[in-house]
C-alpha cells in the first residue's frame, strides 16, 4: 500500500535529528510527507528538508499559538520562501480550537472564517479534523479535504463513525501530526522513536525502531493506553494505525482506505510547481 502523510512536522526539535533516518529507513509504504511550518523559526528547516529528500512536501505557515511572536516583516519572508520554494502548500495556518488553555466557539469560527475567504477551488485541508457531522456537507461545498490524525481516536467511537460516514469519499485524507497525536489504537503495533525521552532507558537507544510490543510487556488490548509512557512521541510510521482505526469505522478495507485518500491528497497537492505529480 502506499501511504500519503498529509500533516505531519519533521521539523519539530524533538524528532529533527532523527529525520533522515525516519525518512530513509521507514519500510512503511509512505510515499509523501507533508511537513508544516509553525512559526518563522522552522520555515528554514522545512526548506532544507525539502530540498533533501523528495518525499518532502513543505508548506509555511504560522500556528495560531505562534502569531503573537511573528516579526514584523514576517509576511514578506513569507512571500519570499513561497517565491522560492514552488512547491509549497501554505500551512500550518487557521484556527485552533483551544489556546494554551483558552477554549474558543471552534465551530462557528471555522465555518464563518472559511465562508468569508472561501471559496477554496483547488482545496483546503482541515487537518486533525474533529468538528460535528453536521458541518461537512457545507465545508466540502467550500472546497475543504477533512484530515484524520490519532486525535480522533479519544472521541466516542459511534461520534467517530458518524463524522467519518459523513465525509465524501474524494475527500478523505490521513495524517500523523507526529511527532504528535499518538494514535490509541492497535498499541500493540506501535512504532517507537529512537531517543524519546518518555520511554525507559532500554527503548532509546535501539538501533532500529521496533514496534512497541517486541520490547514492552503490552497484551491487554483495554490496558494498552494506561500502559504508555506520558508524552510518548509519535513516529511517522503510525500512520497505519490510523488507517486502520479509520477503515474499520468506515467498515472498509484497509486497501480501500489506503488507496482512496493516497489519491485524494495526491490530487490536491499536484498543482503547478508541486513535486507530487
Amino acid at each position: 500500500m502506499k501511504l500519503f502523510d498529509a500533516h505531519c512536522h519533521l521539523q519539530d526539535p524533538r524528532i529533527l535529528s532523527l529525520t533522515p533516518r525516519l525518512i530513509n529507513t521507514l519500510e512503511s509504504g509512505i510515499d509523501y510527507f507533508v511537513v508544516n511550518g509553525v512559526s518563522e523559526k522552522d520555515w528554514d528547516s522545512v526548506k532544507q528538508m525539502s530540498e533533501s529528500y523528495p518525499s518532502v512536501v513543505p508548506s509555511f505557515g504560522v500556528h495560531p499559538w505562534f502569531v503573537p511572536e511573528r516579526t514584523a516583516d514576517w509576511f514578506t519572508v513569507l512571500k519570499q520562501y513561497f517565491e522560492s520554494t514552488p512547491c509549497a502548500a501554505v500551512g500550518e495556518i487557521g484556527l485552533d480550537k483551544g489556546f494554551r488553555g483558552k477554549e474558543t466557539d471552534f465551530d462557528v469560527q471555522i465555518l464563518d472564517v472559511m465562508k468569508e475567504v472561501g471559496p477554496f477551488p483547488d482545496g483546503v485541508i482541515l487537518h486533525s479534523y474533529l468538528g460535528s457531522a453536521e458541518m461537512v456537507p457545507e465545508l466540502a461545498r467550500l472546497g475543504a479535504y477533512f484530515s484524520f490524525s490519532g486525535h480522533l481516536m479519544p472521541m466516542e467511537s459511534q461520534k467517530a463513525r458518524k463524522l467519518l460516514k459523513v465525509v465524501p469519499s474524494d475527500r478523505i485524507l490521513l495524517e500523523t501530526d507526529a511527532p504528535d497525536a499518538l494514535p490509541k489504537f492497535n498499541l500493540g503495533d506501535l512504532y517507537v522513536v529512537e531517543g524519546d525521552p518518555s520511554l525507559p532507558p532500554e527503548l532509546q537507544t535501539l538501533e532500529e525502531n521496533p514496534h512497541l510490543r517486541d520490547n514492552c510487556d503490552i497484551s491487554e488490548a483495554e490496558n494498552e493506553a494506561q500502559e504508555l509512557p506520558k508524552g510518548m512521541l509519535n513516529h511517522p510510521a503510525n500512520i497505519h494505525n490510523v488507517l486502520t482505526y479509520v477503515a474499520s469505522l468506515l467498515e472498509i478495507s484497509t486497501e480501500e482506505l489506503a488507496e482512496t485518500s493516497y489519491s485524494n491528497a495526491v490530487r490536491l497537492f499536484s498543482y503547478e510547481g508541486s513535486k507530487v505529480l
